[in-house]
Protein backbone atom coordinates (compact mmCIF):
# COMPACT_ATOMS: atom_id res chain seq x y z
CA UNK A 1 0.00 0.00 0.00
CA UNK A 2 1.47 3.40 -0.89
CA UNK A 3 2.91 6.00 1.84
CA UNK A 4 0.50 8.53 2.23
CA UNK A 5 2.46 11.69 1.60
CA UNK A 6 3.14 14.09 3.91
CA UNK A 7 3.45 17.51 2.46
CA UNK A 8 3.85 20.86 4.23
CA UNK A 9 2.47 23.48 1.47
CA UNK A 10 0.34 22.69 -1.12
CA UNK A 11 -0.96 24.40 -4.15
CA UNK A 12 -4.37 23.31 -5.15
CA UNK A 13 -6.16 23.97 -8.55
CA UNK A 14 -9.38 25.95 -7.20
CA UNK A 15 -11.63 26.28 -9.26
CA UNK A 16 -14.35 28.05 -6.26
CA UNK A 17 -17.21 25.53 -6.79
CA UNK A 18 -18.27 24.08 -3.64
CA UNK A 19 -15.89 20.58 -4.12
CA UNK A 20 -12.71 22.84 -4.30
CA UNK A 21 -14.00 25.19 -1.63
CA UNK A 22 -14.51 22.25 1.10
CA UNK A 23 -11.08 21.35 -0.36
CA UNK A 24 -9.02 23.83 1.42
CA UNK A 25 -10.38 23.34 5.11
CA UNK A 26 -9.66 19.13 4.37
CA UNK A 27 -6.78 19.43 3.66
CA UNK A 28 -5.84 21.39 6.65
CA UNK A 29 -7.84 19.28 8.89
CA UNK A 30 -6.59 15.67 7.42
CA UNK A 31 -2.83 16.84 6.31
CA UNK A 32 -2.03 19.81 8.71
CA UNK A 33 -0.57 21.97 5.58
CA UNK A 34 -0.40 25.36 4.32
CA UNK A 35 -2.89 25.47 1.28
CA UNK A 36 -2.11 28.14 -1.64
CA UNK A 37 -5.27 28.30 -3.84
CA UNK A 38 -4.65 28.81 -7.60
CA UNK A 39 -6.82 29.33 -10.23
CA UNK A 40 -6.48 29.97 -13.77
CA UNK A 41 -8.64 32.30 -15.84
CA UNK A 42 -9.39 31.10 -19.02
CA UNK A 43 -12.68 32.72 -19.77
CA UNK A 44 -14.82 31.99 -17.02
CA UNK A 45 -15.95 35.05 -16.90
CA UNK A 46 -18.36 35.55 -14.04
CA UNK A 47 -17.51 32.20 -11.97
CA UNK A 48 -14.24 34.57 -11.40
CA UNK A 49 -16.44 37.02 -8.86
CA UNK A 50 -15.57 36.83 -5.16
CA UNK A 51 -12.92 33.84 -5.42
CA UNK A 52 -10.22 35.80 -3.27
CA UNK A 53 -12.23 36.72 -0.82
CA UNK A 54 -13.79 32.90 -0.67
CA UNK A 55 -10.64 30.74 -0.33
CA UNK A 56 -9.43 33.11 2.34
CA UNK A 57 -12.45 32.63 3.83
CA UNK A 58 -12.28 28.85 3.60
CA UNK A 59 -8.72 28.87 5.09
CA UNK A 60 -6.33 29.54 2.26
CA UNK A 61 -2.74 31.18 3.49
CA UNK A 62 -3.29 33.46 -0.22
CA UNK A 63 -4.96 32.91 -3.85
CA UNK A 64 -3.23 33.91 -6.76
CA UNK A 65 -5.47 34.58 -10.33
CA UNK A 66 -3.62 34.21 -13.60
CA UNK A 67 -5.08 35.52 -16.90
CA UNK A 68 -4.41 32.66 -18.96
CA UNK A 69 -6.68 32.79 -22.35
CA UNK A 70 -3.64 34.25 -24.36
CA UNK A 71 -1.44 31.21 -23.40
CA UNK A 72 -4.29 28.90 -23.50
CA UNK A 73 -5.46 29.54 -27.31
CA UNK A 74 -1.92 29.78 -28.85
CA UNK A 75 0.24 27.66 -27.04
CA UNK A 76 -2.62 24.66 -26.20
CA UNK A 77 -6.16 25.64 -28.72
CA UNK A 78 -4.27 26.73 -31.86
CA UNK A 79 -1.76 24.06 -32.07
CA UNK A 80 -4.80 21.84 -31.64
CA UNK A 81 -7.15 23.26 -34.33
CA UNK A 82 -4.12 23.43 -36.95
CA UNK A 83 -3.58 19.53 -36.20
CA UNK A 84 -7.14 19.23 -37.02
CA UNK A 85 -7.66 16.73 -34.10
CA UNK A 86 -11.03 15.85 -32.50
CA UNK A 87 -12.50 13.52 -30.51
CA UNK A 88 -14.32 11.05 -31.66
CA UNK A 89 -15.39 12.86 -34.49
CA UNK A 90 -17.40 15.61 -32.63
CA UNK A 91 -15.66 17.17 -29.24
CA UNK A 92 -13.50 19.82 -30.06
CA UNK A 93 -11.61 18.84 -26.47
CA UNK A 94 -12.20 22.10 -24.57
CA UNK A 95 -11.51 20.80 -21.06
CA UNK A 96 -9.26 18.25 -22.47
CA UNK A 97 -6.08 20.92 -23.47
CA UNK A 98 -7.60 23.23 -20.47
CA UNK A 99 -5.85 20.77 -17.49
CA UNK A 100 -2.04 20.39 -18.69
CA UNK A 101 -2.14 24.09 -18.68
CA UNK A 102 -3.87 24.53 -15.40
CA UNK A 103 -1.37 21.79 -14.16
CA UNK A 104 1.53 23.67 -15.97
CA UNK A 105 1.22 26.57 -14.10
CA UNK A 106 -0.03 24.76 -11.04
CA UNK A 107 3.89 23.05 -10.76
CA UNK A 108 5.25 26.35 -11.59
CA UNK A 109 3.59 28.16 -8.57
CA UNK A 110 4.94 25.73 -6.27
CA UNK A 111 7.86 26.04 -7.01
CA UNK A 112 7.86 29.45 -6.60
CA UNK A 113 6.27 29.35 -3.54
CA UNK A 114 8.34 26.46 -1.82
CA UNK A 115 5.34 24.15 -1.99
CA UNK A 116 5.69 20.38 -1.94
CA UNK A 117 2.74 19.24 -2.62
CA UNK A 118 -0.57 19.63 -5.33
CA UNK A 119 -4.18 18.79 -4.93
CA UNK A 120 -7.63 18.92 -7.11
CA UNK A 121 -10.64 18.24 -6.94
CA UNK A 122 -11.22 15.93 -9.51
CA UNK A 123 -13.88 12.92 -9.21
CA UNK A 124 -12.03 9.48 -8.77
CA UNK A 125 -14.26 8.55 -11.92
CA UNK A 126 -13.62 11.13 -14.67
CA UNK A 127 -10.82 11.73 -16.96
CA UNK A 128 -9.52 14.94 -15.42
CA UNK A 129 -7.76 13.33 -12.74
CA UNK A 130 -5.37 11.91 -15.29
CA UNK A 131 -4.84 14.83 -17.50
CA UNK A 132 -3.90 16.71 -14.32
CA UNK A 133 -1.48 14.15 -12.16
CA UNK A 134 0.14 12.48 -15.34
CA UNK A 135 0.87 16.30 -16.53
CA UNK A 136 2.73 16.94 -12.90
CA UNK A 137 4.35 14.15 -13.25
CA UNK A 138 6.00 14.83 -16.28
CA UNK A 139 6.88 18.28 -15.25
CA UNK A 140 7.83 17.85 -11.05
CA UNK A 141 7.55 14.59 -10.27
CA UNK A 142 8.79 15.45 -7.06
CA UNK A 143 5.44 17.28 -6.13
CA UNK A 144 2.98 15.15 -4.00
CA UNK A 145 -0.02 14.89 -5.61
CA UNK A 146 -3.41 14.33 -2.93
CA UNK A 147 -6.90 13.89 -4.45
CA UNK A 148 -9.63 14.26 -2.21
CA UNK A 149 -12.20 12.77 -4.03
CA UNK A 150 -9.85 9.44 -3.73
CA UNK A 151 -9.85 9.79 -0.01
CA UNK A 152 -12.84 11.47 2.13
CA UNK A 153 -15.94 10.01 2.72
CA UNK A 154 -18.13 12.72 1.32
CA UNK A 155 -20.23 11.10 -1.27
CA UNK A 156 -22.75 13.54 -2.28
CA UNK A 157 -24.02 17.38 -3.25
CA UNK A 158 -25.57 17.35 0.32
CA UNK A 159 -22.57 15.60 2.16
CA UNK A 160 -20.54 18.42 0.30
CA UNK A 161 -22.63 21.15 1.47
CA UNK A 162 -23.09 20.19 4.97
CA UNK A 163 -19.26 20.19 5.48
CA UNK A 164 -18.76 23.14 4.04
CA UNK A 165 -21.53 24.81 6.24
CA UNK A 166 -19.93 23.05 9.45
CA UNK A 167 -16.18 24.70 8.59
CA UNK A 168 -17.56 28.58 7.89
CA UNK A 169 -17.16 27.39 3.76
CA UNK A 170 -19.44 30.25 2.07
CA UNK A 171 -21.70 28.03 -0.27
CA UNK A 172 -23.34 29.73 -3.28
CA UNK A 173 -23.82 26.48 -4.60
CA UNK A 174 -27.90 25.59 -4.49
CA UNK A 175 -29.21 21.77 -3.94
CA UNK A 176 -31.46 21.92 -7.27
CA UNK A 177 -28.20 22.49 -9.26
CA UNK A 178 -28.60 19.09 -11.20
CA UNK A 179 -25.38 19.93 -13.57
CA UNK A 180 -21.49 19.62 -13.55
CA UNK A 181 -19.76 22.12 -15.86
CA UNK A 182 -16.68 23.46 -17.22
CA UNK A 183 -16.55 26.76 -19.05
CA UNK A 184 -13.78 28.51 -20.74
CA UNK A 185 -12.77 30.92 -23.43
CA UNK A 186 -13.45 27.94 -25.97
CA UNK A 187 -15.95 25.93 -24.98
CA UNK A 188 -19.00 25.00 -21.71
CA UNK A 189 -19.72 21.26 -21.40
CA UNK A 190 -22.20 19.87 -19.30
CA UNK A 191 -23.29 16.41 -17.55
CA UNK A 192 -25.20 15.17 -14.96
CA UNK A 193 -28.89 15.76 -14.53
CA UNK A 194 -30.86 14.31 -17.13
CA UNK A 195 -28.07 13.64 -19.43
CA UNK A 196 -27.16 10.62 -17.27
CA UNK A 197 -29.94 8.96 -19.69
CA UNK A 198 -28.72 9.58 -23.26
CA UNK A 199 -32.58 8.45 -24.57
CA UNK A 200 -34.02 12.35 -22.80
CA UNK A 201 -33.79 15.30 -25.18
CA UNK A 202 -31.20 18.05 -23.41
CA UNK A 203 -33.50 20.79 -22.21
CA UNK A 204 -33.05 24.15 -23.82
CA UNK A 205 -32.68 26.08 -20.62
CA UNK A 206 -28.95 24.24 -19.89
CA UNK A 207 -27.51 25.74 -22.77
CA UNK A 208 -25.36 28.88 -22.18
CA UNK A 209 -23.17 30.30 -25.29
CA UNK A 210 -25.43 29.38 -27.93
CA UNK A 211 -29.21 29.94 -28.60
CA UNK A 212 -31.41 27.19 -30.13
CA UNK A 213 -31.08 26.67 -33.57
CA UNK A 214 -34.24 26.87 -34.26
CA UNK A 215 -34.91 30.15 -32.57
CA UNK A 216 -31.85 31.88 -34.37
CA UNK A 217 -32.15 34.62 -37.25
CA UNK A 218 -33.79 33.83 -39.99
CA UNK A 219 -31.38 34.98 -42.93
CA UNK A 220 -27.67 33.58 -42.73
CA UNK A 221 -24.63 36.18 -41.54
CA UNK A 222 -21.84 35.93 -43.80
CA UNK A 223 -18.39 36.71 -42.46
CA UNK A 224 -14.43 36.24 -43.42
CA UNK A 225 -11.47 34.67 -41.76
CA UNK A 226 -8.21 35.00 -42.83
CA UNK A 227 -5.52 33.11 -41.78
CA UNK A 228 -1.48 33.02 -41.82
CA UNK A 229 0.26 29.80 -41.69
CA UNK A 230 -2.66 27.99 -40.15
CA UNK A 231 -3.58 30.63 -37.58
CA UNK A 232 -6.81 32.68 -37.86
CA UNK A 233 -5.67 36.44 -37.42
CA UNK A 234 -8.51 38.42 -39.01
CA UNK A 235 -11.82 38.39 -39.10
CA UNK A 236 -14.25 40.33 -41.61
CA UNK A 237 -10.96 42.29 -42.58
CA UNK A 238 -10.27 43.60 -38.72
CA UNK A 239 -7.21 42.06 -37.11
CA UNK A 240 -7.50 40.83 -34.16
CA UNK A 241 -5.69 39.18 -31.61
CA UNK A 242 -6.18 35.10 -30.46
CA UNK A 243 -8.78 36.56 -27.31
CA UNK A 244 -10.61 39.02 -28.82
CA UNK A 245 -11.17 37.12 -31.79
CA UNK A 246 -12.58 33.70 -30.25
CA UNK A 247 -14.70 36.40 -28.15
CA UNK A 248 -15.99 37.92 -31.48
CA UNK A 249 -16.61 34.22 -32.80
CA UNK A 250 -18.67 33.15 -29.93
CA UNK A 251 -20.88 35.86 -29.92
CA UNK A 252 -21.57 35.44 -33.79
CA UNK A 253 -22.00 31.71 -33.94
CA UNK A 254 -24.02 31.65 -30.44
CA UNK A 255 -26.81 33.87 -32.05
CA UNK A 256 -27.21 31.36 -34.71
CA UNK A 257 -26.90 28.82 -32.76
CA UNK A 258 -23.66 27.11 -34.45
CA UNK A 259 -21.72 24.73 -32.12
CA UNK A 260 -23.45 22.30 -29.92
CA UNK A 261 -22.70 19.09 -29.92
CA UNK A 262 -24.34 15.88 -28.31
CA UNK A 263 -22.05 13.26 -27.30
CA UNK A 264 -21.87 9.85 -25.68
CA UNK A 265 -17.71 9.62 -25.24
CA UNK A 266 -15.67 6.95 -24.16
CA UNK A 267 -13.73 8.17 -21.07
CA UNK A 268 -10.59 7.26 -20.59
CA UNK A 269 -10.68 5.47 -17.62
CA UNK A 270 -12.90 2.59 -19.26
CA UNK A 271 -17.03 4.26 -18.90
CA UNK A 272 -19.11 5.69 -21.32
CA UNK A 273 -20.79 9.56 -20.57
CA UNK A 274 -23.11 11.27 -22.19
CA UNK A 275 -22.42 15.48 -22.41
CA UNK A 276 -23.62 18.17 -23.90
CA UNK A 277 -20.69 20.51 -25.20
CA UNK A 278 -21.19 24.11 -26.91
CA UNK A 279 -18.33 25.22 -28.94
CA UNK A 280 -19.43 28.12 -31.07
CA UNK A 281 -16.48 30.20 -32.16
CA UNK A 282 -14.07 27.07 -32.40
CA UNK A 283 -16.51 25.49 -35.14
CA UNK A 284 -16.28 28.24 -37.10
CA UNK A 285 -12.05 27.70 -37.16
CA UNK A 286 -11.98 24.48 -37.33
CA UNK A 287 -14.67 24.37 -40.24
CA UNK A 288 -12.72 27.26 -42.07
CA UNK A 289 -8.73 25.75 -41.04
CA UNK A 290 -9.92 22.47 -42.40
CA UNK A 291 -11.15 24.06 -45.81
CA UNK A 292 -8.26 26.50 -46.41
CA UNK A 293 -6.00 23.11 -46.18
CA UNK A 294 -8.32 21.48 -48.50
CA UNK A 295 -6.73 23.64 -51.22
CA UNK A 296 -3.45 24.50 -49.52
CA UNK A 297 -2.28 21.01 -49.01
CA UNK A 298 -1.37 17.88 -51.66
CA UNK A 299 -3.30 15.08 -51.39
CA UNK A 300 -0.27 12.53 -49.73
CA UNK A 301 0.11 15.13 -46.85
CA UNK A 302 -3.34 15.96 -45.97
CA UNK A 303 -4.48 12.39 -46.42
CA UNK A 304 -1.58 11.60 -43.55
CA UNK A 305 -2.11 14.45 -41.61
CA UNK A 306 -6.09 12.92 -41.41
CA UNK A 307 -4.70 9.70 -39.82
CA UNK A 308 -2.57 11.98 -37.24
CA UNK A 309 -5.43 14.36 -36.15
CA UNK A 310 -6.97 10.91 -34.71
CA UNK A 311 -3.91 10.11 -32.77
CA UNK A 312 -3.48 13.43 -31.72
CA UNK A 313 -6.93 14.08 -30.28
CA UNK A 314 -6.37 10.69 -28.60
CA UNK A 315 -3.37 12.09 -27.04
CA UNK A 316 -5.02 15.45 -25.98
CA UNK A 317 -8.21 13.49 -24.44
CA UNK A 318 -5.67 11.30 -22.40
CA UNK A 319 -3.81 13.46 -20.27
CA UNK A 320 -0.69 13.48 -22.36
CA UNK A 321 0.19 16.46 -23.67
CA UNK A 322 3.80 16.29 -21.90
CA UNK A 323 4.41 13.46 -24.21
CA UNK A 324 6.93 13.42 -26.76
CA UNK A 325 4.92 11.73 -29.43
CA UNK A 326 2.70 14.91 -29.07
CA UNK A 327 5.56 17.04 -29.23
CA UNK A 328 6.73 14.73 -32.13
CA UNK A 329 3.59 15.28 -34.25
CA UNK A 330 3.55 19.41 -33.49
CA UNK A 331 6.68 19.03 -35.59
CA UNK A 332 5.17 17.23 -38.29
CA UNK A 333 1.94 19.64 -38.15
CA UNK A 334 4.06 22.92 -38.15
CA UNK A 335 5.61 21.87 -41.36
CA UNK A 336 2.15 21.58 -43.01
CA UNK A 337 0.83 24.92 -41.49
CA UNK A 338 3.55 27.18 -43.54
CA UNK A 339 1.43 27.61 -46.68
CA UNK A 340 -2.11 27.29 -44.95
CA UNK A 341 -2.53 31.22 -45.58
CA UNK A 342 -5.55 32.69 -47.54
CA UNK A 343 -9.39 33.47 -46.66
CA UNK A 344 -12.15 31.68 -45.92
CA UNK A 345 -15.98 32.77 -46.27
CA UNK A 346 -19.18 31.06 -45.07
CA UNK A 347 -22.59 32.09 -44.02
CA UNK A 348 -24.06 31.36 -40.47
CA UNK A 349 -27.63 30.01 -40.87
CA UNK A 350 -29.54 27.60 -37.84
CA UNK A 351 -26.89 26.26 -36.21
CA UNK A 352 -24.73 25.73 -39.80
CA UNK A 353 -21.32 26.87 -41.23
CA UNK A 354 -21.51 26.96 -44.83
CA UNK A 355 -18.41 27.59 -46.49
CA UNK A 356 -18.90 29.76 -49.65
CA UNK A 357 -15.55 30.47 -50.64
CA UNK A 358 -12.07 29.97 -50.22
CA UNK A 359 -8.84 31.27 -51.12
CA UNK A 360 -5.22 31.64 -50.97
CA UNK A 361 -2.04 32.61 -52.67
CA UNK A 362 -0.59 29.21 -52.00
CA UNK A 363 -3.80 27.39 -53.63
CA UNK A 364 -2.89 24.47 -55.29
CA UNK A 365 -6.17 24.42 -57.20
CA UNK A 366 -5.94 25.62 -60.61
CA UNK A 367 -9.49 26.35 -62.91
CA UNK A 368 -7.36 25.61 -66.19
CA UNK A 369 -5.86 22.21 -65.05
CA UNK A 370 -8.78 20.87 -63.22
CA UNK A 371 -11.34 22.58 -66.39
CA UNK A 372 -11.95 19.78 -68.91
CA UNK A 373 -11.03 21.45 -72.15
CA UNK A 374 -7.50 21.27 -73.77
CA UNK A 375 -4.39 22.49 -71.90
CA UNK A 376 -0.95 22.25 -72.51
CA UNK A 377 0.24 20.18 -68.86
CA UNK A 378 -2.12 17.62 -68.87
CA UNK A 379 -2.51 15.62 -71.78
CA UNK A 380 -5.74 13.56 -71.38
CA UNK A 381 -4.58 10.33 -73.57
CA UNK A 382 -1.68 10.20 -70.52
CA UNK A 383 -4.30 8.64 -68.18
CA UNK A 384 -4.66 5.44 -70.45
CA UNK A 385 -0.56 4.35 -69.39
CA UNK A 386 -1.63 5.62 -65.57
CA UNK A 387 -4.56 3.24 -65.48
CA UNK A 388 -2.86 0.08 -67.22
CA UNK A 389 -0.05 0.72 -64.31
CA UNK A 390 -2.61 1.52 -61.75
CA UNK A 391 -4.66 -1.80 -62.19
CA UNK A 392 -2.01 -3.88 -63.21
CA UNK A 393 -1.81 -6.44 -59.64
CA UNK A 394 -5.80 -6.48 -59.93
CA UNK A 395 -4.97 -7.52 -63.70
CA UNK A 396 -2.37 -9.89 -62.83
CA UNK A 397 -4.77 -11.29 -59.89
CA UNK A 398 -7.71 -11.94 -62.46
CA UNK A 399 -5.68 -13.44 -64.74
CA UNK A 400 -4.11 -15.89 -62.03
CA UNK A 401 -7.61 -16.63 -60.92
CA UNK A 402 -8.69 -17.43 -64.22
CA UNK A 403 -6.40 -19.47 -65.13
CA UNK A 404 -7.14 -21.80 -61.59
CA UNK A 405 -10.55 -21.40 -61.46
CA UNK A 406 -12.33 -20.35 -64.41
CA UNK A 407 -13.23 -16.81 -63.42
CA UNK A 408 -11.94 -13.83 -61.51
CA UNK A 409 -12.17 -13.18 -57.70
CA UNK A 410 -14.55 -10.82 -57.91
CA UNK A 411 -17.18 -11.86 -60.27
CA UNK A 412 -20.56 -11.68 -59.09
CA UNK A 413 -21.70 -14.19 -56.71
CA UNK A 414 -24.93 -16.33 -57.55
CA UNK A 415 -27.49 -14.65 -54.78
CA UNK A 416 -30.10 -16.99 -56.35
CA UNK A 417 -28.98 -19.48 -53.69
CA UNK A 418 -29.83 -16.68 -51.19
CA UNK A 419 -33.79 -16.94 -52.57
CA UNK A 420 -36.74 -18.04 -50.45
CA UNK A 421 -39.06 -20.68 -51.97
Amino acid sequence: MATKPNPKKVVLAYSGGLDTSIIVPWLIENYGCEVICYTADLGQQEELDGLEEKALKSGASKIIIDDLRERFLTEYVFPTMQAGAIYEGKYLLGTSFARPLIAQRQVEIAEEEGADGLAHGCTGKGNDQVRFEVSAMALNPTLAIIAPWREWDILSREDAIAYAEAHGVPVTQSKKSIYSRDRNIWHMSHEGGILEDPWLEPEEAMYTLSQSPFAAPNEPEEIVLEFVSGLPVALNGEKLGAVELVEKLNVLAGKHGVGRVDLVENRLVGMKSHGIYETPGGTILYTAHQELESICLDKNTLHYKQMLALRYAELVYDGQWFSPLREALDGFVMVTQKNVTGHVRMKLFKGNVIVTGRKSPYSLYRDDYASFGHMDIYDQQDAKGFINLWGLPMKVDALLSIEGTGKSRFRAPDYSIFKRD
